[in-house]
């Protein structure tokens, strides 16, 4: 049986083997809030989130969660066992990446791609940014030049910030201030 974990583990093996290589991995990022959290997000230039279904959880949740990661991700793929792909390929949104999870003879996991990742017409900019720290906001809306105090929330900083930036410029940002606390969060 294929749970998260042995399928997490043997994600992030092969994103770490991936070329080019991603600059930051990500685990467990809050989206939206805390409304969802992303299993793995690798950052390349752009934020992509993996969400993982193993062989025991409900693949249905993914209409929910992906409410979420549609608006605050341009690119989301779905990491599943051949126990639910069939219903994956239908619920999942058409844009989603499919990845299937399967232990091959030597009883090691590998991924059959499904499904190739398109990018989310759904992305929202201000939702995105809300994936950062207030003070990750405030060091982008700081190199706006914009007046910014120091006590402005992250929902006054998100839109601020939303407003200075196109959808992939924003993107790209956001991507860079991930792999800053990735950076950090390492050296700590």
């Amino acid at each position: 049986m294929l749970n998260d974990s042995l399928i997490r583990a043997a994600l992030l093996t092969r994103l770490r083997n991936a070329h080019p290589r991603p600059k930051a991995l990500i685990e467990e990022l809050r989206v939206h809030n805390g409304n969802a959290i992303a299993d793995v997000v690798a950052i390349h230039s752009e934020a992509h989130c993996y969400e993982i279904k193993g062989d025991g959880d409900k693949i249905e949740r993914i209409a929910q969660q992906g409410l979420y990661y549609d608006l605050a991700f341009r690119k989301v793929t779905l990491v599943t066992t051949s126990k639910h792909i069939a219903k994956a390929v239908k619920i999942a949104p058409s844009h989603w990446g499919i990845l299937e999870a399967k232990c091959n003879s030597s009883n090691r996991i590998v991924f059959k791609s499904v499904r190739q990742v398109k990018k989310s017409a759904s992305f929202d900019k201000q939702i995105a940014l809300l994936t950062l720290w207030r003070n990750e906001l405030l060091d982008i809306a700081l190199e706006l030049e914009e007046k910014v105090q120091s006590k402005t929330n992250r929902d006054s900083l998100s839109s601020l910030i939303s407003r200075a930036f196109g959808a992939q410029e924003l993107s790209l940002t956001i991507g860079k201030a991930l792999v800053l606390r990735s950076l950090i969060k390492d050296q700590a």
